[in-house]
């Protein structure tokens, strides 16, 4: 190991109590290419470390007879990462000593020299997550099936936020509490956040197709505008991320009048028709086909649009990058910035209450 444990401000000997007491999650040393050495712990068994679509899995490594076991892992500048241990059997943890967490399975770890996400709070492995009292039961003959749709008024309500994949949003990340918090703190306009469960084929829903976005305009906000929670149908944003972003600005573009605007958070913009079967999406051309329906120029003046993608995806960076430019050329107000992650939610969330509160604005 090219450190000691104490090199990163660990006391005690590995493995004693006074050890795993100093241990509060990864800790970082600046590196010579000017990145991070970051330092992952475990207490117990044989086990893996692992990333959200980062870096490949990491096994760890033992300290003599102890129950220590630890991965030195190199970083670059700027990162923002979601991670897991996994045991022998297959089994997934969160990292006990990190009070920075997702979902009961996961945490994040984040480079020193990247500033705390506000409004975000720390949630613990053992956190069970608020949810929003307010739900609507959505029978859909359009999509088939039954769903029930979270509804959170925040500062009493206002505008309609949908958030797709929006269980992520409820279960293991706090956005119900972020954005009541960014309220409170003068950072956000009142909304009415209505989070939208993702099918069970979560690509074929939100592909290019109009399926889900007649849905949502003819079933699902006359359901909202009848309920009991106040909520503006008049003025709808959509906010999704990978496939979802993809979705929220095909609406924005094939749905004129549905949307006032979209955030897009690390859109799949690789996408083409016959993308499902090829083995590398991302190869195919720049924007896909969304840049192809960029380029026959349409209005889109009344709407605004915002981008973000993690600055660490590389293979993201040339379709987002594409279809950022295509948009500006059609009327639309266009804000465009990058994440200090790769496809993370964890980095997406930091875009999405910022966007969202500048689409509201």
């Amino acid at each position: 190991m090219k450190n000691t444990f104490a090199d990163y401000g660990l006391a005690g000997d590995p493995g004693t109590d006074a050890f795993w007491a100093s241990a509060s999650g990864p800790a970082s040393v600046p590196a010579a290419d000017g990145g991070w050495a970051t330092l992952f712990l475990w207490r117990g068994g044989p086990a893996t470390l692992a990333f959200e679509n980062w870096a490949d899995p990491v096994p760890l490594s033992r300290w003599g007879d102890t129950d220590c076991w630890y991965a030195e892992v190199p970083m670059p500048a700027r990162l923002r990462v979601t991670y897991w241990f996994v045991g022998d059997d297959g089994a997934v943890f969160a990292d006990p000593a990190n009070a920075a967490g997702t979902g009961g399975e996961r945490s994040i770890a984040t480079t020193p020299d990247l500033p705390a996400q506000p409004h975000w709070p720390d949630v613990a492995a053992d956190d069970v997550l608020p949810l929003p009292r307010a739900r609507v039961r959505w029978t859909s003959a359009r999509l088939g099936g039954r769903r029930t749709v979270r509804v959170h008024p925040v500062g009493g309500g206002g505008p309609v936020v949908l958030l797709l994949d929006g269980d992520d949003w409820l279960y293991l990340h706090p956005a119900m509490t972020a954005f009541d918090a960014a309220f409170d703190a003068g950072d956000l306009p009142p909304a009415t956040l209505v989070f939208l469960p993702a099918a069970q084929d979560r690509r074929a829903e939100f592909e290019c197709r109009p399926d889900l976005w007649e849905a949502v305009r003819d079933e699902l906000l006359p359901l909202l505008a009848e309920g009991d929670v106040p909520a503006d149908t008049d003025r709808v944003i959509a906010a999704g991320q990978s496939l979802g972003g993809l979705s929220a600005l095909y609406a924005a573009l094939e749905f004129p009048g549905l949307l006032s605007g979209a955030a897009c958070q690390s859109g799949s913009f690789w996408w083409t028709p016959d993308s499902r079967g090829s083995a590398n999406p991302l190869a195919g051309p720049a924007g896909g086909a969304i840049a192809a329906r960029l380029r026959t120029r349409p209005d889109l003046s009344a709407l605004r649009l915002a981008f973000d993608v993690g600055e660490h995806e590389h293979g993201m960076l040339p379709h987002c990058t594409e279809v950022e430019a295509l948009t500006r050329q059609t009327g639309a107000t266009v804000r465009v910035s990058r994440s200090p992650s790769a496809h993370d939610r964890a980095g997406w969330r930091h875009a999405l209450l910022r966007d969202t509160a500048w689409l509201l604005t």
